[in-house]
């Protein structure tokens, strides 16, 4: 089977796997994922903390899944491994997970860069370097063909993700490049990027109706995107009052004036083929642009744009899950492509609506 198979096609095949790190959000939403997939078996869900405690203790929507979390130091031969552990962890144990697993899944921050010298800039290094050229960028709609038999896969942050996928279709038609004008980038984010222990400011009635910028400048998903779209963006990231998503707002400024017809045909060249990716522009009804209320739960991405020719700017609008496809759905998804599954596979829930917030 491969991954031009029929989307819900049956696999020809099934992969054990394994979740470390088992008990954040990142975990349980690889959990409900890898649960519901026809081509994964999971055998093995690991946290230090919910030792020989069910995973429906720290996940009540995985009641259902007879299944108990384990010692992270005593891992399972597996054949897939996805890690959902904290910045720094993956880098000190990769030999291991190698030793327990054909292909390993990383969720954090570890592997995504391509280069040490941007870790020593943007984290406090790298333990171990040798394997940033042998790890793929997990994001199938701008890495898949690299994707296909790889055995380390990086998952991309959310906010870069969702930046990467408003804009990739500009850089593609030419029209954004190193020469192009400022990129100026607003993400607003939803309180389960800060994890399970977010801390006080993730708390409920700290979190309730802000709109918090907390990183102004600076934030370390920047590297991500100059390093696959070549970009260099000014990039500011808000707290807001939701608990999933995450909503980018790009203000771009081309050398060159651009029409409307000349965006929908560069977005409709990027996505049209794209199993999981809308795109959502100033038609009817109420949800006229890209919302992360839209997409809560699923792996889609939606894209929209306007055009401000008066001030020859372009907006971009970008929507996700940041659990989902920022996290969790990209990293299945990935996984899909590497092994040969149907990339749908495991994804193929469409959200609901109405629905609360996010």
């Amino acid at each position: 089977m491969t991954a031009d198979a029929e989307p819900g096609a049956a696999t020809a095949e099934t992969y054990t796997a394994s979740v470390v790190g088992g008990t954040g959000f990142t975990g349980g939403e690889l959990l409900r994922l890898l649960a519901g997939h026809p081509g994964f078996e999971v055998v093995q869900a690991t946290s230090r903390s919910a030792d020989n405690m069910t995973v429906g203790r720290s996940h009540p929507n995985l009641r259902g899944l007879d299944l108990r979390f384990s010692d992270p130091d005593d891992l399972e031969s597996v054949d897939v491994l996805f890690a959902a552990t904290p910045h720094g962890v993956s880098m000190g144990r990769i030999d291991e997970f190698f030793e327990a697993a054909d292909t390993v899944v990383d969720l954090s921050a570890d592997f995504r860069l391509p280069e040490a010298d941007a870790y020593d800039e943007w984290y406090d290094g790298h333990e171990s370097p040798e394997y940033l050229e042998r790890a793929e960028y997990a994001l199938p709609e701008l890495n898949r063909e690299n994707l296909r038999g790889a055995d380390l896969i990086a998952g991309g942050g959310c906010n870069a993700t969702a930046t990467i996928l408003g804009l990739k279709p500009l850089v593609d038609a030419g029209a954004l490049g190193p020469e192009a004008g400022e990129v100026v980038v607003d993400v607003k984010v939803g309180s389960s990027e800060g994890g399970a222990g977010g801390g006080a400011a993730s708390s409920h009635p700290e979190r309730s109706g802000v709109v918090r910028p907390y990183a102004p400048t600076g934030h370390r998903h920047e590297a991500e995107i100059e390093a696959y779209l070549g970009l260099s963006v000014s990039f500011t990231v808000h707290a807001v009052d939701m608990v999933r998503g995450a909503s980018a707002t790009c203000h771009v400024f081309p050398d060159e004036p651009v029409s409307k017809g000349d965006l929908w045909g560069a977005y409709r060249d990027a996505y049209a083929d794209e199993p999981f990716m809308r795109i959502v522009s100033g038609g009817g009804g109420v949800y006229r642009y890209p919302e992360p209320k839209s997409v809560a739960g699923t792996n889609h991405g939606e894209v929209g744009f306007e055009l401000d020719p008066g001030n020859r700017r372009v907006v971009v609008f970008s929507a996700i899950d940041n659990m989902t496809k920022g996290s969790a759905g990209q990293a299945v998804h990935a996984a899909n492509v590497a092994l040969g599954l149907p990339e749908t596979a495991g994804l193929e829930f469409d959200g609901l609506h109405p629905v609360g917030a996010p």
